[in-house]
């Protein structure tokens, strides 16, 4: 299954390539154009892969209450982030992006600050489960995990702006980063609603337990907390000892 998906990854990407050479020899928009929907396949497809903070966004969301639009809203900050991170570097800020071959495409600093971030984050879900009788999320919570879940780069858009500037045809890299964030919020966005599916399913059969749905409701923010600390901390470490 996963080399399915790499296969198809990998022949959009050289469509995209082959559509970018063209255009950039004299060809019009047409063709471009006809072809910039297959980003959303892309980004969909692409985000089924590891990364994209899908366990983290999982992992706060089994443990917060918040309801399925909110956590489409979570989903859809990490994907606006995450994409719009790979944009901004390969724009601005290119020389943050790691330059070997086995890290091509990735950005260790940003990626330690949002893991750092994440945990404080943690730390905070964990005291709240501790300290507060009703496990309550501020208002804006969701948001900032996604955001900052977000601000580890997408690597693909990195390497579809790289090249359309390489080319010097930026808009249309521009194009189909943004068609890649559609296909990557739908995939974002599945897992937020199943998390938060699971979750309620699980409060629903407690219902008639109340002390025991509010027991098990701290626990699995506190339980969520710290497996955002601990994600933090193994992040970190690893940056640590191959700085």
């Amino acid at each position: 299954m996963f080399q399915q998906i790499v296969d198809v990854q990998r022949e959009i990407y050289l469509a995209f390539a082959g559509h970018i050479k063209a255009f950039a020899a004299g060809g019009g928009w047409a063709a471009f154009l006809a072809f910039l929907p297959m980003g959303i396949v892309f980004g969909a497809v692409h985000a089924m892969t590891p990364g994209h903070s899908k366990s983290v966004l999982a992992t706060y969301l089994a443990g917060s209450s918040t309801k399925a639009h909110r956590a489409l809203f979570v989903s859809l900050a990490l994907s606006v982030t995450h994409v719009a991170m790979a944009v901004l570097i390969a724009l601005l800020a290119l020389p943050l992006v790691s330059n070997s071959f086995v890290d091509a495409g990735s950005s260790p600093v940003l990626e330690v600050v949002s893991r750092g971030l994440l945990g404080l984050i943690g730390i905070w879900m964990l005291l709240s489960a501790v300290f507060r009788q009703a496990h309550v999320h501020p208002e804006g919570e969701g948001l900032l995990v996604g955001f900052v879940a977000g601000l580890v780069p997408c690597p693909l858009t990195l390497f579809v702006m790289t090249f359309a500037m390489i080319h010097q045809v930026v808009v249309t890299g521009l194009l189909f980063a943004l068609t890649m964030m559609i296909g990557v919020a739908l995939t974002l966005s599945l897992v937020a609603l199943l998390a938060v599916f699971f979750r309620e399913r699980i409060s629903h059969l407690m219902r008639t337990r109340p002390r025991l749905l509010a027991a098990v409701s701290r626990l699995t923010g506190g339980l969520a907390g710290a497996a955002l600390v601990g994600v933090a901390a193994v992040e970190i470490s690893n940056w640590i000892t191959t700085a």
